[in-house]
């Protein structure tokens, strides 16, 4: 191997221990700072951003179907009942009359 190429590699792995200890040095940071107690909601606030966006531009059954499996989310506090009452739901809402 050439020089050039011995450099890029070494340079990259330099690169990719950078990023690591960045990110070790930023989280412990982070965990000490004020906004340490919205980490624990974070994938939350994760997944209710994901299911919004996905229901933007949806037609009335599907937010119907969400509204349901919100609801048994309140309810039972169980994931997999919440899916299989959404998917009930979304799959009884699509095969009835359009809304």
């Amino acid at each position: 191997m050439t020089l050039n190429e011995w450099g890029l590699i070494l340079s990259l792995a330099a690169m990719a221990f950078g990023i690591r200890v960045l990110g070790l040095v930023a989280g412990s940071r982070v965990q000490q700072s004020r906004f340490a107690p919205l980490l624990g909601r974070l994938p939350g606030l994760i997944v209710i951003s994901l299911v919004a966006t996905s229901l933007a531009n949806q037609p009335p059954q599907t937010w119907i179907a969400a509204a349901i499996a919100l609801g048994t989310a309140a309810l039972t506090n169980n994931v997999i009942w919440t899916m299989i009452v959404g998917v009930t739901a979304y799959a009884a809402l699509s095969h009835a009359a359009p809304l």
